[in-house]
């Protein structure tokens, strides 16, 4: 059956424009991280996806090792695309990234000119497009000159190949060096992608000034920390689960005792408020005037519906903001 985008997609999304550029994006943006690798069922994936465009998600985001296998989840991004997004491409922000291990050798990983720009000809090629909206570097080389690193990002824009340039995981003096050496190229730093939730908040130890100072978007990933703060877990380990089938990201040692008392604590919050505790987590983050957008994952529709309906009420007062913090505290 084809698929013919809903007329009403742009009626109940909210749109923030990134940093000081001329991009908006949705508030909420869609990661295919997880559940969207080779190994997993593409009929969903093709329904979530079309779906969250008629929900008005603009932004779909993806590195060169998201899978698994790495690449999988770009080649069944394409799929969906040919087939049926292919007139929407203007419609749409697609991004990937480069600096986790993608390949065998000395070349395939870090943030080396020659592994950025063979990874994202690479990427190009299993997303069947000419050029993807932002590129980011995915990490901080520590052996590479920062110049390089930026250099192949700018060389990725002038080349056509992409129309922004960001970063992932740069700590706030990193980001600092990165924004000014961009600055000096010419191509401004558009955003930066940070793992950023009630959790774990290390980006407001400098990194979320730096941002707001120098005009970058920011647009964090992880928000409901691999699922932690949402009602899944407030009664154990439900068969399915991301801890069930042993992830890497979520462990039964997230569950602590004074963890799950925090959790629950939120959860009976968020329900005062009329929201599911990812609801709330998602709303708490864009409550931060330097946040563009949030990324989430979505394992079904009906999650990826629940936590895009965050945007009908993302106020957070200043006294309920206090009140969270006590229980975070």
């Amino acid at each position: 059956m084809a698929y013919f985008a809903s007329k009403t997609r742009y009626d109940h999304m909210t749109f923030n424009r990134c940093g000081n550029s001329g991009l908006l994006l949705p508030a909420v943006s869609l990661g295919l991280w997880h559940n969207f690798g080779g190994g997993g069922d593409y009929q969903k994936m093709k329904d979530i996806l079309l779906r969250a465009f008629d929900l008005g998600i603009t932004h779909f985001d993806l590195a060169n090792n998201y899978g698994p296998p790495p690449g999988s989840a770009e080649s069944n991004l394409k799929n969906i695309l040919q087939a049926e997004l292919s007139t929407h491409r203007d419609e749409l922000i697609i991004s990937t990234k480069a600096g986790y291990l993608m390949w065998e050798g000395p070349y395939g990983e870090w943030g080396s000119r020659k592994y950025l720009m063979a990874s994202l000809d690479q990427s190009l090629k299993r997303m069947g497009l000419d050029y993807v909206d932002i590129f980011y570097s995915h990490r901080p080389d520590p052996n590479t000159p920062l110049e390089e690193t930026m250099m192949a990002l700018h060389s990725a824009v002038q080349q056509g190949k992409a129309l922004y340039a960001g970063i992932s995981n740069y700590d706030a003096e990193q980001t600092s060096h990165a924004v000014d050496i961009l600055e000096s190229l010419g191509t401004p730093c558009l955003i930066h992608q940070p793992r950023y939730n009630m959790f774990d908040r290390w980006v407001e130890d400098g990194l979320l000034d730096v941002l707001e100072k120098r005009g970058v978007g920011c647009i964090p990933f992880s928000p409901l920390a691999q699922g932690l703060l949402t009602n899944r877990y407030l009664d154990g380990i439900p068969k399915g689960s991301r801890i069930d089938s042993e992830s890497i990201f979520l462990g039964e040692q997230h569950l602590d005792p004074d963890t799950m008392v925090r959790v629950k604590a939120l959860n009976q919050h968020a329900e005062q408020r009329g929201q599911t505790l990812a609801q709330m987590a998602l709303a708490w983050i864009l409550s931060r005037k330097q946040i563009t957008s949030v990324l989430i994952g979505a394992s079904s529709v009906s999650q990826l519906e629940a936590n895009v309906a965050t945007v009908h009420n993302l106020k957070i007062t200043r006294d309920e903001l206090a009140y969270i913090e006590n229980i975070l505290a």
